[in-house]
């Protein structure tokens, strides 16, 4: 019998905290959602440790957006091509048609734009879009200056409590009701009974051994989904970003050198100084993600090589330092002048397109249940996502859910939970003596290596082997701490990644399986 609920607990025995809305994470999905919100509903924001420990708060490029008199048609025709076309178009359309109002929203909240010589936003390009239509914030800190703004905000916002160092357990139903969230905060269980919950809890990019993403990214809230029998979708879908900062040291997160770096016109070269991207793909440098990560893959498989180089010497040291002043100091303090020395990179997992299934106002398949952001699977992004969409996602579908909460809260009513004895907490019994953190380290690279950049059918069937006897041994273990239960949420989700890569029969876009494709490593 598969897990249903982490811990022995009973909402009965424990100390309770009642709120309108409750909402899995403080990245800017979250904190949007919860601006977006009346003043008269009580809203708690979890933060699984400080709020600023988010992907949101390191995102460089921007935010795409179509304003003023771009071509929405275009916006949403790149989108698609880099979805290779299994994209949900009516969830594009609305991503598109409903940006401008988004950015207008962040406008009045205080964020202040980047803007040209003419007072108006300067707006750059990166890969597969077909005009400059990429806002950014102090060159390549948009992600910094949105997340200081909307955590202002929110700490200003009588009606809103942001809850920092609070790990979300497990979601509580009743007969696929929503009824509360249980969680483990200062040493003990505390359960949030609310009307409405939304997850958005990020992404899932610490199941890789390379990874931009934060440490906290630990797929826990499409963990708890699965658990509760929430619909997943796209689950086969893993975006790997071109270029990380490569070094030789280990660690949990690489440093991300922003697409916008190509944007401006940087060029790839290979080991021995090549310029290769013109052998993949017309559009270069700027081709679809996908694209470029497979090819640097390719390039380093040729050439015995770790990483390749990132060209952006063209340009001068004043421009570059006031464009990409992070990327600049974070590659200075590796001892890499990037006016004059080329920066090794090499492909990482960076962002998820799967996630909890949703429809257009955020709503999962379990009532009063929603999800936001990279947990969540609107369907925008198809096989690929298109770079500074997500961003942009997790604002227009982040004020859709609330305002469907809105419409919709006052005529709820309270759901009580199951009872004890209808088996709602399932007493774990088997001693611990697993070593978790090697299960950890050990699923971190057999994911990297099966179920990254290129898959093949043998890999896959075998990862799934590993993880389901892991998963059988530790079913019934009593968890002794977070970390364990952030490695049993890894291995759960891991399961259901490869389950859906094995179940596509396809290879499309970032999920590309080497049995199905023919000629060139690049093929869609």
């Amino acid at each position: 019998m598969e897990r249903r609920y982490l811990e022995s607990y009973n909402t009965n025995s424990c100390e309770n905290k009642n709120f309108d809305v409750v909402i899995i994470g403080a990245g800017i999905a979250g904190l949007y959602t919860a601006l977006m919100l009346s003043k008269n509903l009580r809203v708690a924001v979890l933060s699984k440790k400080d709020v600023y420990d988010c992907d949101s708060y390191l995102a460089q490029g921007g935010i795409a957006a179509s304003i003023e008199n771009d071509d929405r048609e275009l916006h949403v025709k790149d989108t698609i091509n880099a979805g290779c076309y299994v994209n949900d178009l009516e969830a594009v359309n609305v991503l598109v048609n409903e940006s401008e109002k988004a950015i207008n929203n962040l406008v009045n909240l205080g964020v202040e734009f980047d803007k040209n010589s003419q007072g108006n936003f300067y707006r750059s390009f990166e890969g597969n879009h077909s005009i400059p239509r990429i806002l950014h914030v102090n060159g390549d800190s948009t992600g910094k200056a949105i997340m200081e703004v909307l955590v202002n905000k929110a700490k200003s916002a009588p009606n809103i409590e942001i809850i920092c160092n609070i790990f979300a357990l497990d979601i509580v139903d009743n007969k696929n009701k929503y009824c509360g969230i249980m969680t483990f905060y200062k040493h003990k269980f505390v359960y949030l009974k609310s009307k409405c919950c939304v997850i958005a809890s990020g992404g899932i990019g610490q199941l890789f051994s390379k990874t931009t993403n934060v440490d906290v990214l630990t797929g826990d809230g499409i963990a708890m989904a699965i658990r509760a029998k929430v619909a997943l979708e796209d689950m086969e879908y893993i975006q790997f970003h071109p270029t990380a900062l490569y070094s030789k040291n280990n660690q949990e997160k690489m440093f991300l050198i922003s697409e916008a770096v190509r944007g401006e016109g940087a060029v790839l070269k290979n080991k021995c100084g090549d310029r290769f991207m013109k052998e993949y793909d017309a559009r270069m440098e700027l081709a679809p993600r996908d694209i470029v990560a497979r090819a640097i893959s390719d390039q380093m498989k040729k050439t015995h090589s770790n990483y390749v180089y990132l060209d952006a010497t063209m340009y001068e040291k004043s421009f570059l330092k006031n464009r990409f002043n992070k990327i600049y100091s974070e590659c200075e303090e590796n001892g890499i002048e990037i006016y004059k020395d080329y920066i090794p990179v090499t492909p990482a997992q960076h962002y998820f397109m799967g996630g909890i299934k949703v429809d257009l106002s955020g709503k999962t398949g379990m009532e009063n249940l929603y999800a936001v952001g990279e947990c969540a699977c609107t369907g925008v992004h198809g096989a690929n996502r298109l770079a500074s969409n997500s961003l942009m996602e997790a604002m227009v579908f982040g004020k859709r859910a609330a305002e469907d909460i809105l419409n919709k809260i006052k005529d709820i009513k309270d759901i009580d939970e199951n009872n004890p004895e209808d088996s709602m907490f399932i007493s774990q019994c088997k001693e611990n003596d697993m070593d978790f953190s090697k299960l950890k380290q050990d699923l971190k690279i057999l994911m990297e290596n099966d179920l990254g950049i290129i898959r093949r059918i043998d890999n896959i069937k075998r990862a799934l082997k590993v993880v389901d006897e892991v998963l059988f041994k530790i079913q019934h273990i009593n968890f002794e701490s977070i970390e364990q239960i952030e490695v049993y949420n890894m291995y759960e989700v891991a399961r259901s990644i490869i389950k859906a890569t094995l179940e596509s029969k396809t290879s499309i876009g970032s999920n590309y399986i080497e049995d199905y494709s023919k000629d060139k490593v690049v093929l869609r």
